[in-house]
């Protein structure tokens, strides 16, 4: 197969990385987590250590040689130039194929190796899927990278085992396709992209406003979408080029609007005022899925973006509420004080007697004019909890708005969209941040006599955005949903019925566990940089031409264009004069991500692709975006084409620092993989930290991460061994700790590949291949070497079907080094 070719990156490494210099057979065994090591792994160990030796001895004589005369070193100097000469830059044009006729370089150069080849594979077609072929069809999409900066570890993880995937495939006689694309990722963009506007220039999204801020998104999207690529291209990635997407193109962009038509048709896209987690550092709602939530066990102070202080948490409130008419207090306790001017009631359980005389009684808020009454309600109120008494706030905490709705209470929105009071707060609390507010409440109720204390709150759960890490704020919000009950409920009949498969199956619980307990999923962000809903609001003549915050929802039309809207309200209300303004949100990002495997395609036309590809075969990613993408992809694809949109998922680990730590721009770990292939220098890397969007205090933890783990830089390993030393760590299992520099032992195991083909071409010089000879008459190291090659055919053949690559990359490794190599090359 073409595709497969010498030159290719390979599809394969060993499950122990060889050491780099200096590491043994324990060493090894304590990267494979302090397992015995099998036969081939402590092989490995000790070719690692025999390069150790190596590497010593080299050193040894290194310093020997300082106290030679100059003289000598002169010599040596010219010795080494001329050696060198020899790795000439690669001449061959883009796209045609690389001159083998000349001799082999003296030395394994990883880039004159590996240049050219690419170029050629893509140029001559043998990475483009047939859509007239009659073979057995395989279809993979790449998980579309965020479109905000430039691939790191992980990326390059995911990019070598499809590759090997795709390739292995094509050697199977596959048919393959294997799409790229890059998504428009609209949080995460909008945020680096005013970073970057505030930091160069000086000005908000608001000074250039939406059409120009979108202008300069988009340069962002050319400059880093092209980055992108061309760091895929560098791993030798056997992608379909002619295909490539982007979630913002029109294509897709049509995609998306015919989606939310449909589903909105049927009912299963609706308008609703209900609670959102609100980021108030990027002024939208995020899903429940983007809401990390941290436990606190006792009482803390946390840092709050775009708050000057630190804030108390983990610690309950408690302060008086009197009795209309009478100085009788109840008390109650809360972990959010600054919420209390949202506080439309107070429950108390209907079976407590400490309470029963005050049924139907009203209390006095302290700091605004209102009355509450106290409210009976068994489900809500856990009588042996606190002081049996529950303050209840239905426009800003789940549970209160259940109870909000239940006892018909009112609902007060007390919050400004950056997270400041309101004016229903009174004048004095009117744009002061919720944060100060909380203590500026305490104070005033202490004024009172009426504030009695805090008091530890052991097993809080705080939410924080993914995004932001700021505070997440429950808020009343008319917004987009999707309803997920009947769609999750197909996606979990799919997987139990075997028309989806799931692997590792350990997370076919997780599966089952989320969709069993889903909730409606909220589409409305409040960015620019996005799908626009293609939703439009009524106006009559003589009204504001503002979508006012108590809208009608009766007065919503969904159409593709602002034309075909005003049709349809002209129609809706036929005898008034009417003009239609279109909501200002964009949809959630994973919305459009969900419809990859089919928009893609062409859907929702009937494209010769969308039926020779769709329903893809393998849908490969990390395990951490389960839920985010694979889950709405299957309950979209179900939903939106009756096909599930792949029969097999397989979740690889996630990449790890050697630490064990999560990859983060702030610790200094995060690694552009072209630095593993290429090399570069400490001091280079850190160049980068100062040209991003880091803070200084984060650049310079972040450099010192940097000088820790990289005090020498990061040497050159080339395409081949970054390659081999993730597919080599990939088993079933869930995180990966790579040491980068460990990368380093592959090359040398590409270098021994280099000298030992070099070794056989010598000697094959003027030799004509013919078929073998019988069996009878074969040589017995000939037949031995014959029979270990079927065996590693069948090895790595079992590791690529149950998707435990170091099995294959093991069978591979040690059949070239101790049977080919230490054995029939001897002989």
């Amino acid at each position: 197969a073409p595709a497969a070719a010498p030159a290719a990156a390979p599809a394969a490494a060993p499950a122990a990385a060889p050491a780099a210099a200096g590491e043994g057979a324990d060493a090894a065994a304590a990267g494979e987590g302090k397992k015995k090591p099998t036969k081939g792994e402590a092989k490995a160990a000790a070719y690692a250590a025999k390069m150790a030796a190596k590497a010593a001895k080299e050193a040894e004589e290194a310093a020997k040689k300082k106290d030679q005369p100059p003289a000598e070193k002169k010599e040596r100097k010219k010795k080494e130039a001329k050696e060198e000469e020899v790795q000439q830059d690669d001449k061959t044009p883009e796209g045609e194929k690389k001159d083998m006729t000349k001799p082999m370089a003296n030395s394994y150069s990883p880039k004159h190796v590996e240049s050219a080849w690419n170029a050629w594979w893509n140029q001559a077609g043998f990475y483009r899927g047939d859509e007239n072929s009659t073979k057995p069809r395989f279809v993979m999409m790449l998980p579309p990278p965020n479109v905000t900066g430039t691939l790191h570890i992980g990326h390059a993880l995911t990019t070598a085992v499809q590759d090997t995937i795709s390739r292995w495939r094509r050697m199977k006689g596959f048919n393959v396709l294997w799409l790229p694309g890059v998504d428009h990722a609209g949080i995460a963009t909008q945020v680096v992209v005013e970073k970057k506007l505030k930091k160069d220039r000086g000005i908000t999204r608001h000074d250039l406003g939406r059409e120009a801020f979108v202008a300069e998104v988009w340069k962002w999207k050319e400059q880093y979408g092209n980055t992108i690529n061309g760091q895929l291209r560098r791993m030798g990635s056997s992608l379909d080029w002619s295909r490539e997407a982007f979630t913002m193109d029109a294509k897709l962009s049509a995609a998306v609007q015919e989606a939310f038509l449909r589903l909105h048709k049927t009912g299963l896209i609706y308008r609703e005022q209900r609670l959102v987690n609100w980021d108030a550092q990027l002024k939208s709602a995020i899903s429940d899925l983007e809401v990390d939530y941290i436990s606190i066990d006792k009482p803390d102070k946390i840092s709050v973006p775009g708050h000057d202080r630190k804030v108390d948490v983990g610690l309950l409130w408690e302060w008086s509420y009197k009795v209309e008419g009478s100085e009788e207090e109840v008390v109650i306790a809360t972990t959010r004080p600054e919420t209390m001017f949202g506080d439309t009631a107070v429950a108390v359980h209907p079976e407590d007697s400490r309470y029963a005389h005050l049924h139907g009684k009203k209390l006095v808020h302290p700091l605004v004019d209102r009355l509450m009454p106290i409210i009976l309600d068994a489900e809500l109120v856990d009588m042996e909890f606190g002081t049996g008494a529950v303050k209840v706030t239905p426009a800003h905490d789940p549970n209160d708005f259940a109870t909000g709705q239940k006892h018909k209470l009112d609902f007060i929105n007390i919050l400004n969209d950056d997270g400041t009071l309101n004016g229903v707060c009174g004048e004095k609390y009117s744009g002061m941040h919720r944060f100060n507010a909380r203590y500026e409440v305490i104070k005033d109720l202490e004024k009172l006599g009426q504030y009695k204390g805090s008091k530890p709150n052991p097993g809080m759960r705080l939410g924080l955005s993914s995004r932001t890490k700021d505070v997440i704020e429950p808020v009343l919000k008319p917004q987009w949903w999707v309803d997920s009950k009947q769609m999750a409920a197909d996606a979990l009949a799919a997987a139990s019925d075997g028309r989806l498969t799931i692997l590792p199956k350990m997370h076919n619980k997780k599966w089952e566990d989320w969709l069993g307990n889903i909730r409606d999923w909220c589409i409305s962000r409040q960015l620019w940089w996005g799908h626009r809903i293609p939703a439009y609001y009524i106006l009559f003549a003589g009204e504001e031409r503002v979508i006012p915050k108590s809208e009608d929802f009766t007065r919503w039309v969904v159409a593709k264009t602002e034309e075909e809207a005003l049709q349809l309200a002209k129609e809706k209300h036929p005898d008034k004069e009417v003009s239609v303004m279109q909501d200002e949100d964009v949809l959630d990002t994973w919305f459009s991500s969900g419809l990859f495997p089919f928009s893609t395609l062409g859907w929702p036309e009937e494209t010769k692709d969308l039926e020779a590809f769709y329903p893809n075969s393998l849908l490969e990613t990390g395990w951490d975006i389960l839920f985010f993408w694979v889950a709405r992809m299957v309950m979209l694809g179900m939903t939106l084409t009756g096909k599930v949109p792949f029969s097999h998922v397989f979740l690889h680990a996630m990449v790890r620092d050697a630490h064990g730590r999560k990859m983060s721009k702030s610790l200094g770990n995060v690694i552009d993989p072209l630095d593993v292939i290429q090399g570069i220098k400490l001091e280079d890397l850190q160049s980068r930290l100062d040209a991003g969007n880091l803070e200084a205090k984060e650049i310079q933890r972040a450099k010192e991460g940097q000088k820790k783990d990289f005090p020498a830089g990061i040497p050159e390993c080339g395409t081949d061994a970054l390659r081999f030393a993730l597919c080599a760590y990939t088993s079933q299992g869930r995180d990966i700790n790579l040491d980068v520099l460990r990368v380093e032992g592959y090359r040398h195991f590409c270098n021994k590949l280099w000298n030992a083909t070099k070794f056989a071409m010598a000697n094959l010089e003027g030799y004509t291949p013919a078929p073998l000879p019988p069996k009878a008459e074969l040589k017995s190291q000939d037949r031995y070497i014959l029979s270990r090659l079927q065996a590693c055919i069948a090895d790595a053949n079992r590791g690529m079907e149950e998707y435990d690559f170091s099995v294959s990359t093991t069978a591979m490794y040690s059949f070239f080094l101790y049977e080919l190599c230490d054995v029939y090359l001897e002989l």
